[in-house]
């Protein structure tokens, strides 16, 4: 039974996830109610294996589709491979505690300034070009690569926000470029949790294969539907990451 719930969590967090990220709101809650007695870092370095592989196919099946901007995207997620290993080593050292208490707060800034944008990120009007795309893209990645090596939730999330915010894009390109910068941040952590021997690879491998099979369905969903579909998924795992973050935070 413990597999079969994983599994589907798994599956809907790769389609999650391909949309508009945030597939680690749902899997890796799953995999702590199933698996209670395992240690936390085993089950974030599974849920890393895991989601890893459909965030990767997502981000090809965009890449196919989408006029992704490489010269600008490749570097940023470069950047946020390194600020990520950056942030799981001050993880190690330094508590979230107060990270924690201020994320639903940060997100329902984002969700609110969503809602009351209705144009926000319906057009794809880059509002930079050349160096200064590539300074404000990297800056994303260094940002939000350091938070997700800290602490991590709704990583995905934020880069589509900031992808739409501060750089022009729609939604659907911002997803699509958000994808290349996820891989490196999850790269940086998956090594880092291999290296030390957390990560269930009898598991991981399964839950791989059903999160390839969701993200190649939410990639494919999200490019037949357009930046509006995408937008209002955002919304909604937004939405559902308040909650979570503050029930973990406050209750």
């Amino acid at each position: 039974m413990e597999w079969i719930i994983a599994g589907l969590a798994s599956l809907l967090a790769g389609f999650i996830d391909a949309v508009v990220g945030g597939g680690g709101l749902i899997l890796l809650p799953a995999l702590f109610s199933v698996f209670p007695q395992a240690a936390a870092p085993t089950l974030l370095g599974t849920n890393k294996a895991t989601a890893i592989w459909g965030t990767g196919i997502a981000a090809t099946q965009f890449a196919q589709r989408v006029h992704i901007r490489w010269r600008v995207v490749l570097p940023a997620a470069a950047v946020a491979f390194i600020a990520a290993f950056a942030g799981a080593f001050l993880a190690t050292h330094v508590s979230g505690e107060s990270l924690r208490k201020a994320l639903p707060i940060i997100l329902a800034a984002v969700f609110v300034y969503t809602l009351a944008r209705k144009d926000l990120g319906a057009h794809h009007t880059p509002r930079f070009a050349g160096k200064n795309e590539l300074f404000f893209a990297c800056a994303i990645g260094v940002a939000i690569g350091f938070y997700d090596g800290f602490f991590g939730p709704g990583t995905g999330s934020f880069f589509v926000f900031f992808f739409v915010r501060a750089l022009g894009y729609d939604f659907l390109n911002a997803s699509a470029s958000s994808k290349i910068l996820n891989v490196g941040t999850n790269l940086a952590a998956l090594i880092l949790f291999a290296a030390t021997g957390h990560v269930w690879w009898h598991l991981a491998i399964p839950l791989a294969v059903l999160n390839i099979v969701g993200a190649l369905i939410g990639a494919r969903l999200a490019l037949r539907r357009g930046s509006r579909f995408v937008r209002w998924v955002f919304i909604v795992v937004v939405g559902a990451l308040i909650i979570k973050t503050f029930t973990d935070a406050y209750v």
